[in-house]
């Protein structure tokens, strides 16, 4: 059976069909970046997917082997599959990329992790990371997806997006996160709020850039930009019609 094609609904302001992958680079990201928008997007009957690039804190110990064996991994993976249950994603593709390191291993094998899902799926829109963030670990993960999605014949990616993460997104340097697309998350910013709490061990305190107070004032700002009460906003990267 042929899926239905993505199309825009006018007045949910978001897609009905299949057809969406959010591609992140550590558990977080994809809540922080678009987890109302995914919300929204699921609740309206699209099929939302997600792929988890890194292993998540292991650079937060002096050893990497060490941060790996640590049991506080396992269980980060399993606030991913909780915070992805919250926000209604169909299927999450986890993999193991070592944390803050993407520049140690090689770009291509990034890029055919992200090619294998994207082949399997068959997605028209993608989100992902801004090319600009402070972290590296979130500028490869752009540049693998961009270079996965090559505009060429048969291509199903329509539409890329690029999300902000607090504590990266804002502390780069003249690479200054310019949204020029916003969704309206009025509705599923409770959905958000209870996907990132879901990670017990990301969530920081006020005032902290990852705090949930920042995280919902942050919403509330770029709704505030377009006249609504909460919002999330992307810088369109790409856009065939």
């Amino acid at each position: 059976m042929t899926k239905k094609r993505y199309e825009v609904d006018r007045k949910t302001g978001c897609g009905k069909g299949a057809g969406v992958l959010v591609v992140a680079a550590h558990p977080d990201d994809e809540v922080l970046g678009c987890g109302g928008t995914i919300a929204k997007l699921s609740s309206s009957g699209v099929e939302v997917y997600t792929i988890i690039l890194g292993e998540g804190i292991a650079s937060r110990y002096e050893k990497r082997i060490d941060g790996i064996k640590n049991k506080s991994l396992i269980e980060l993976k399993s606030h991913i599959r909780k915070a992805a249950g919250l926000l209604g994603v169909k299927k999450t593709f986890i993999f193991d990329f070592p944390d803050n390191r993407f520049d140690t291993v090689s770009m291509l094998d990034i890029i055919k992790v992200i090619e294998k899902v994207k082949n399997e799926i068959k997605p028209e829109i993608i989100y992902t990371h801004y090319y600009g963030d402070l972290n590296i670990d979130h500028q490869i993960t752009f540049q693998a997806v961009l270079t996965s999605c090559r505009p060429v014949y048969q291509e199903t990616v329509k539409e890329i997006y690029a999300f902000e993460v607090p504590s990266s997104t804002e502390w780069s340097y003249k690479a200054a996160f310019s949204p020029n697309v916003y969704i309206d998350i009025s509705k599923t910013i409770s959905k958000k709020i209870k996907a990132i709490k879901a990670y017990k061990s990301e969530i920081r305190a006020w005032p902290h850039p990852r705090s949930v107070k920042a995280i919902k004032l942050l919403a509330e700002k770029r709704g505030c930009d377009v006249g609504l009460n909460f919002a999330e906003s992307f810088e369109l990267v790409r856009c065939l019609k």
